[in-house]
């Protein structure tokens, strides 16, 4: 077994580079790197085949199996003295393990011809993890992030990702021309469209585009969609949590699909 290497100091590089990458939500597109705290993110990573570059363990931790095979599994090992755990984590409670990876996201491009979820300027990012879920479960091949969009890769993005990440194609920072290379339908939802989603065939594959909490999706982006659609409310309420409409837009487009 290789033997790892051990730091103590918070001044050390390597703590510094974490702390910022678990604290600022943009540090992954400006730094190029990933921190993924926690057994369940590092686990989902390797699910989908990911290596990664760099496990970082508690001291605590390294001292047991479970982590210790976890953390095994990457390039190299860095172990941190448990009293550093909270300087690489936004947690209350940090995870005693981690793998920094590369950022998968940078210079991708749009996939063209598959089913594609398109967020124009979200901005929870809770919203936008919870979304990168339900199109991971209901067979959406991409996630692509307008400009002004929260940062796919933030910590709290990642958190409520719960690993679908790994699932998807994952671009950031696009412009409206960019969305051209897509050759598929673009559709939204709209209080103004006149046909209800259940009530006519939906294009498959097609790009559905979800837009700001609330401004909603904005004119430019708006004029290129092919299709709108309401999603009936009987309750009365004015509208739906954006995340809670995409979950319902991805399941009529895969029931649909189905059928």
């Amino acid at each position: 077994m290789r033997e790892p290497r051990h730091i103590s100091s918070r001044a050390h590089a390597l703590v510094k580079t974490l702390h910022r990458l678990a604290t600022e939500p943009a540090a992954s597109r400006r730094l190029g790197q990933v921190w993924l705290e926690g057994d369940h993110l590092a686990r989902a990573f390797l699910a989908r085949g990911g290596r990664a570059a760099l496990a970082v363990v508690g001291t605590s931790a390294w001292l047991q199996p479970g982590p210790r095979e976890l953390a095994l599994q990457a390039a190299e090992i860095v172990v941190i003295d448990d009293a550093l755990l909270p300087e690489i984590s936004s947690l209350e409670s940090p995870a005693p393990i981690g793998f920094l990876i590369d950022l998968p996201s940078s210079g991708q491009q749009p996939l063209p011809g598959v089913a594609t979820v398109v967020l124009d300027r979200l901005q929870d990012p809770g919203n936008v993890g919870t979304i990168l879920r339900s199109a991971a479960a209901l067979g959406v091949r991409q996630v692509l992030a307008m400009k002004g969009s929260a940062a796919l890769w933030s910590p709290k993005v990642l958190r409520a990702g719960m690993g679908a990440h790994f699932a998807l194609h994952l671009v950031e920072a696009l412009a409206p021309d960019d969305l051209d290379a897509l050759a598929v339908p673009l559709v939204a939802t709209s209080s103004h469209a006149a046909a209800a989603i259940d009530q006519l065939a939906l294009p498959a594959p097609c790009a559905w585009v979800f837009g700001h909490e609330g401004q909603g999706v904005g004119p430019e982006l708006m004029a290129r969609c092919a299709l709108t659609v309401t999603i009936p409310q009987p309750g009365g309420e004015e509208s739906l949590n954006v995340a809670a409409a995409t979950a319902i837009c991805l399941y009529e487009s895969a029931r649909q699909s189905r059928r």
